[in-house]
């Protein structure tokens, strides 16, 4: 259906996904929250296994720009270090919970209650290895005054500081994860921007702090979620979340391999945490295991019914 959305849009995606090592599997029509067209695009690695990206932006929209281009290049380069992920849906919170990001319905959109914001629709799902199916449907919300900071309101753009708001409210203990229910609000606002700075901050974190929340995220990711596999832990994402810089994550991450330009590890669910003394970390694989089932019970007390199955 490349012939239905706009050419110029297919080609500058084509040119920037190749850049980054990513290919274009698939193009789509969509469409956005009103029901106006979007272009949907499925990208991957070369020869990889089935994990791809979804993309997808207004139909008319044209990032082929000088302010624009080189944040897409920049968002590409991460996605395709995260799609050699096992679970690249998947993050951890710097509370010790897995969570998976879904069903976001890209881009943005003006509220229908009046209200001066712009609105994404998602869901957010406990990613424990478990049965319980237990999520949160937000709504996150944008001011106008924050969406002057962010070159466009688009995924390639907005998706990162979303994500790490979310994980932000999840610490804060105020998303409910439930097996049914409405959506939650999630409010982005300027609190989480610095304008002196010029840069998104979400989380101060100590050295002790980033450690653990790496032990945390590769006993998540690759030991219990993941088989084993390599995890990228110098991710961007996670820097600005831990207001933190990659070359920290890869410093903190000196046991791992390099692998595509970022360091990976792997985890094993028996025996991670033990590896490193951290102030305050949980030594083995059970006491991690215990400590993300007393999270979850602060998040939604009695909700959880049985922690075997975390």
């Amino acid at each position: 259906m490349t012939d239905d959305l706009k050419p110029s849009l297919v080609t500058a995606l084509e040119a920037a996904a190749s850049q980054a090592g990513l290919v274009l599997l698939s193009t789509s029509i969509g469409s956005d929250f009103n029901q106006r067209p979007t272009a949907v695009f499925q990208l991957g690695l070369p020869g990889a296994d089935g994990r791809t990206l979804r993309l997808e932006m207004s139909g008319t929209f044209d990032f082929d720009k000088p302010h624009l281009l080189p944040e897409m290049s920049a968002h590409l380069a991460a996605e395709a270090k995260r799609l050699r992920n096992p679970r690249p849906e998947c993050y951890v919170t710097l509370g010790g919970l897995p969570v998976a990001f879904n069903q976001f319905q890209w881009p943005f959109h003006r509220s229908n209650s009046g209200a001066d914001t712009h609105i994404v629709h998602g869901q957010v799902d406990l990613a424990d290895g478990g049965t319980q199916n237990l999520h949160a449907k937000i709504a996150a919300s944008v001011t106008l005054t924050f969406a002057e900071i962010v070159p466009a309101m688009e995924q390639p753009y907005a998706e990162t500081f979303v994500y790490n708001a979310v994980r932000k409210v999840v610490d804060m203990g105020q998303l409910e994860f439930i097996k049914s229910g409405n959506r939650q609000p999630v409010q982005v606002t300027t609190r989480y921007y610095s304008r002196w700075q010029k840069k998104f901050l979400f989380t101060e974190t100590t050295d002790a702090e980033r450690l653990e929340y790496l032990l945390r995220k590769v006993y998540w990711l690759s030991g219990v979620l993941g088989g084993g596999q390599p995890v990228w832990i110098a991710d961007p994402r996670d820097a600005q979340y831990l207001n933190t810089t990659e070359a920290n994550g890869r410093r903190r991450g000196g046991g791992g391999a390099d692998d595509a330009g970022g360091r990976v590890c792997r985890g094993d669910p028996a025996t991670d945490g033990a590896r490193r003394g951290v102030p305050g970390q949980a030594g083995s694989g059970a006491e991690l295991h215990q400590a993300a089932v007393q999270r979850v019970d602060a998040v939604r007390p009695g909700e959880y019914v049985e922690a075997g199955n975390l």
